[in-house]
Parts: structure tokens; sequence; C-alpha cells
């Protein structure tokens, strides 16, 4: 009798820690909802907007579509890079079951939607936004920023150039966080490096005519012209071809530029750049293989945004698949304890400050020469190791770090 009520017992506290833990692993919702919050149609649609939503789209089709009966769900919407509208929509998606946002688009609007992660505890897959703030004093504990930053690609811009030349620069920055991120962080470095800085303007998003800019740059006594308006680089790197500053002996630097600039602007105006990126179609056979499907469907090659998007979105599902649950903190936490190693990046890791770290690479752009076709755009130059490219932790403002 008493080995009965014992075995019973047991058997009836096995039951009950069972059901506990099938109750705490379950996604609740009853689908998998991930809106792609993002330009769909202004100046930065083409390095993020419809090509971020197929990317993710891509990663959703690699679970079949569905993890655990749940079907995963791809939103999209445009925030039209407006922060006061970006948090309008994040707000709705969430009050209707959204669980994670991908992209974020321009770093004012993930900055607006960084906020309401931090409070809700929802996923922030941060792609296109490049503010250093978003893992320094601004980082939230659900929110990862997976692509470029500003402190990598300016320290990183900033090396290469100065390893042959010392000259002055002169900015022309994008009045918005990013640019101002950008011009402060190289600021510091060609300080580092002995440089100086001649001179510098700020322009506002879809600035039509650079030149005014152009002017003073020439006047300042500059060699080395920065290009840092994201979104408009095309538009100010064809003006200053225009302007004939390259023949004059001034080195255009483009600050943040990617193969979607190149195809704009051409290989001629391009032609020998350096640029700081972490994806191009030829770094392995898993990035060929994936840009060959995104173009098959988009007729681009990805950028490194929207492909840091699939990236992104790939991981989440991953952690959501392993653990069977959809709530926003303990997914993260099986985010951070996987490695991240797809198409995109094959030695990844998020770290305290939710700095998604990975390899750069310093990439020149061909001459028409050189270029093989269509999108041949970029020969490498070096990789660029995690440890070197990234802010190092014990410089950083993250509330999180040493936690």
């Amino acid at each position: 009798m008493g080995t009965t009520r014992t075995t019973s017992t047991a058997i009836l506290l096995i039951t009950l820690a069972l059901a506990g833990s099938a109750a705490r692993a379950e996604i609740k919702g009853d689908a998998i909802r991930i809106g792609v919050l993002t330009d769909m149609n202004g100046v930065f649609a083409t390095a993020m907007g419809p090509g971020s939503v197929e990317a993710a789209r891509m990663a959703a089709e690699e679970f079949g579509g569905k993890i655990k009966g749940k079907p995963i769900e791809i939103l999209q919407a445009d925030h039209q890079n407006k922060p006061d509208l970006a948090a309008s929509l994040a707000r709705k998606w969430f009050s209707d079951g959204v669980q994670a946002i991908a992209d974020g688009g321009s770093s004012g609007a993930a900055l607006a939607v960084q906020e309401l992660v931090r409070g809700n505890g929802k996923i922030f897959l941060v792609s296109g936004a490049g503010a250093n703030q978003l893992t320094d004093e601004a980082c939230a504990p659900t929110s990862v920023q997976w692509t470029q930053d500003a402190y990598s690609t300016a320290t990183a811009v900033v090396s290469g150039i100065m390893q042959t030349s010392k000259e002055p620069w002169f900015f022309i920055t994008g009045d918005y966080a990013f640019g101002h991120s950008i011009e402060a962080t190289a600021r510091d470095r060609i300080a580092a490096l002995g440089g100086k800085v001649a001179g510098s303007v700020k322009a506002q998003l879809g600035t039509p005519d650079y030149s005014s800019f152009l002017l003073q740059a020439q006047s300042s006594g500059a060699k080395i012209l920065a290009i840092n308006v994201a979104g408009d680089n095309a538009t100010a790197i064809k003006q200053a071809e225009e302007f004939g500053l390259a023949d004059q002996g001034m080195k255009i630097v483009p600050m943040s530029f990617q193969n979607v600039d190149i195809e704009a602007v051409g290989l001629k105006a391009t032609r020998g750049d350096l640029i700081v990126t972490s994806f191009f179609e030829d770094v392995s056979p898993a990035a060929r293989k994936f840009s060959d499907a995104f173009y098959a469907r988009r007729k681009a090659m990805p950028s490194q945004i929207q492909a840091g998007v699939y990236s992104a979105v790939r991981h989440y599902l991953q952690a959501v698949k392993d653990i069977d649950s959809d709530e926003g903190p303990v997914v993260m936490a099986k985010m951070r304890a996987m490695p991240v190693s797809d198409a995109y990046t094959t030695n990844g890791r998020i770290r305290e400050d939710q700095r998604m770290v990975h390899d750069l690479y310093l990439v020149q752009v061909k001459t028409p020469e050189e270029s093989r076709g269509p999108w041949d755009f970029v020969k490498l130059v070096a990789t660029i190791p995690p440890d070197q490219a990234f802010r190092p932790l014990d410089r950083s403002k993250c509330s999180l770090v040493g936690k």
C-alpha cells in the first residue's frame, strides 16, 4: 500500500513538473509574426525596403513556412523614415500579436522602436540602422544590432585610407543620427592616426543638389572628401564626378556605401574606392548561393542590410524552434547562446551589448575593365576579424555589459 502511494505520488510530481515545463516552453501565439519595418519607397528603399521583406520571406521558407504547426507570417510596413510613425506602427503591431520586428530602417526610426521593446520585451532585429547608440547608451536586452554600425564602418574606412594618405579631410555629412555617428567616430580615428579635418557641412536627407557643399570642400584645402550621406550617396558621388574633383587630386571616400549604390552610380565614378561591408556575394559559397536565389526573385543582388535581415530572421526562427517558445526574453537568451553561422556570416555571435559581431570586409571597387559582368563590383582587400572591427566592450556605455 505504502509503495503504491509513494509510486503514485512520484508519478504525479513528475507529471506536474512536465506540465509546468510544457506551459513554460510553448509558442503561445496562433502564428509566429515578424514585421519588417523599413523604408519601402524613400531614399533607403533600394538598400532596405522590399528587398528586406523578400530576405525575411526567404528565411521563413527555410523552415517550411511554419514551426511546430504554427505558421510564420512576414508582415511589412513603411515608416517613411519618421521616428514617430515607426513607433506608432510598432506599437500597433505588438498589440496585434507581432513577436519580432526586423530591419528597422533609418537610425532615428530604429531608436524609437528600441524604446518600445525595452519596455515590452519583444524582439527587435536591427539591420538597417547603424547609429552607435543602439548598442551603446540606448542598448536594450531584446534588441540586436546585426549588420553595420557607425563605429566599425568609420574606423575601418579611415584606417584603410590613412595607410596611404595623411592629408586633410572634409566631411559632407547627413544631418541624422547615423551620419553624426559616422563623422564623430571618423574624427576620433583621424586624430588618433595623426590626421586632421579641414571642415564639414551637414546635408538634409534627400538633398537634390550638392553643388554648394562640393564647392566648400573644394575651397577648404582638403584632399580627402568623405561622402557621408547614406541614402543620398549616389547623388553626391555623381555630382562630385561631374565637378571633376578626383581629376583635381581630391580622393573621394564614401563612408557608408553598398553594392546598390555602386549599381546606381556606375564603376567609372567609384573605381578604386575602398568600402567596408559585412557581406558580398563572393565571400563564400553559401553567400553566392543565397545571393543568386535572391537575384532570381528581385533581379538585383542583396545589399548587406538585406542579407542581414535574412540572417537575423533565420537565427530568431531557429531559436523559437529549438526552445518551442515565442517569449521575447527567453528567445533572446537562446539567440545569445547560439553561434550565428549562415550565408551572411560563419562566425557571428551576440555580445553582452547586444551587438552581433562578425567579420567585416575591406573591399575595393573594380574598374570597368576588371568587372566580369553585372553586379561584379568589388574585390577583397582584407578581412577584418570581429575583435578588430567592433567597438571594444571596455569602451561601451551599454548598461547590460558586465551584468
